[in-house]
């Protein structure tokens, strides 16, 4: 099974020279490669991976400087720029811009990569034009290395390789008849159906306080000045954090969900999505702007997209299976006698059911996540229906109605 493996570099003055220069070559051949697939689209034509190579080793021979960088990290730049085209849309491809995009290159031959340890904490590794890399060893590599990405976070230099642990994914959980149901919320990062409530802070109050102060310096520094530079550099260590903190609950959430139950149900949850602007146009300015801002702030900050993936990824080692459900009133629904409504929620964290006979009542996120598990990767009607004395026609009640005739008085 493949996974990787992620280590701190130590380069000294020249390497961190060159592996800055490497980064800034590949960001010129991605730019470039994705400027003319548009012209291309443009005219009704299509560009791909093959003809762009060969253009490349021909600007090769009329550009020096593109000969700095080991060429196969550029045939994978422009192999990365066709798979995300072909996945997301030539327009739809961002641009990799200077002040945003961290400095990120892979050398895919395995036989050009020699990795080796030289004692408890360190290891080295060789790689093509950088020569012998000094890393910090901070866990076992655990597998034949099969690529190796050099990146930058913040002021520190990365590498990480692509490694075949020599695992099998099981044929069956250890406990195949169990099942969890996930809800993702901006009070709690994932409550399941079980009733664990899963939550951490990322941020601590000083590093808010911190980091709005430099955000201020940062509007009245100079653009292109040291100081603004040394701002961002102080900026992006705090934010550094609060993203290791983030990924570190999602992986130890994730490890600890799948290594119980053989079926996983998640929202499925568009975060993108619903994370975007309102602040419209210049002829259609958005409505409660600030209300959104807010709103996207708390949804990127519980990391929902981010623990989906850890998920996934170790769900591999366990036999798990991830679904994902409708996420249409989910939060409205009665997980004992399926009435839907929208009043049954009272607030953020109290469900109390409506329905005559019924008046079942608990923590909300933990009714939604039962709702979510009994789900199970089964379509959920438009209306959400899941009661059996339910028109899959009706609609459910509103506030001003109080009450909706289609559904039976009692589930039973």
């Amino acid at each position: 099974m493949l996974t990787g493996r992620r280590y701190r570099l130590a380069v000294d003055e020249k390497q961190a020279a060159m592996v800055e220069e490497f980064g800034n070559i590949c960001r010129a051949v991605w730019n470039t490669g994705l400027d003319q697939r548009r012209q291309y689209r443009r005219r009704g034509a299509w560009m791909n991976y093959v003809p762009q190579a060969a253009e490349l080793a021909e600007a090769k021979k009329e550009h020096a400087w593109l000969k700095a960088a080991p060429s196969h990290i550029l045939q994978q730049t422009l192999k990365d720029l066709d798979k995300a085209c072909r996945d997301h849309g030539t327009f739809h491809v961002r641009w990799r811009a200077k002040s945003r995009w961290s400095p990120s290159f892979r050398f895919p031959d395995a036989k050009q990569i020699q990795v080796e340890r030289l004692g408890r904490r360190w290891g080295r590794a060789k790689l093509p034009k950088l020569g012998w890399v000094t890393f910090r060893w901070s866990r076992p590599l655990g597998g034949e290395v099969r690529s190796a990405t050099v990146s930058r976070k913040g002021t520190h230099w990365f590498v990480s390789f692509l490694v075949d642990d020599g695992h099998q994914a099981p044929e069956q959980h250890a406990m195949p008849n169990t099942a969890v149901g996930i809800d993702r919320g901006v009070k709690v990062a994932a409550v399941t159906s079980d009733g664990e409530f899963h939550d951490r802070p990322f941020v601590t109050e000083g590093e808010t306080t911190r980091y709005r102060c430099l955000q201020q310096r940062l509007a009245r520094s100079k653009k292109g000045s040291a100081n603004r530079r040394r701002t961002v550099a102080a900026m992006n260590r705090i934010m550094g954090r609060v993203t290791d903190r983030r990924s570190d609950f999602c992986a130890q959430t994730a490890a600890h969900i799948v290594s119980k139950n053989a079926l996983v149900a998640l929202e499925d949850l568009k975060t993108r999505s619903m994370s975007a602007s309102a602040s419209g146009t210049l002829t259609e300015p958005g409505k409660q702007v600030a209300q959104k801002r807010g709103l996207n702030k708390a949804i990127l900050d519980k990391g929902w997209h981010k623990l989906e993936l850890a998920l996934q990824n170790a769900a591999r080692y366990t036999g798990s299976a991830v679904v994902k459900v409708p996420a249409a009133y989910t939060s409205q629904r009665c997980s004992a006698c399926g009435f839907v409504a929208e009043g049954n929620r009272e607030s953020q964290a109290i469900f109390r059911c409506k329905a005559e006979g019924c008046g079942h009542a608990e923590n909300a996120d933990v009714n939604a996540a039962k709702n979510i598990r009994h789900a199970g990767g089964q379509p959920v009607s438009a209306c959400g229906d899941l009661g059996t004395g339910r028109s899959v026609k009706q609609e459910p009640v509103s506030r001003a109605t109080g009450r909706n005739p289609g559904v039976a008085r009692s589930a039973t």
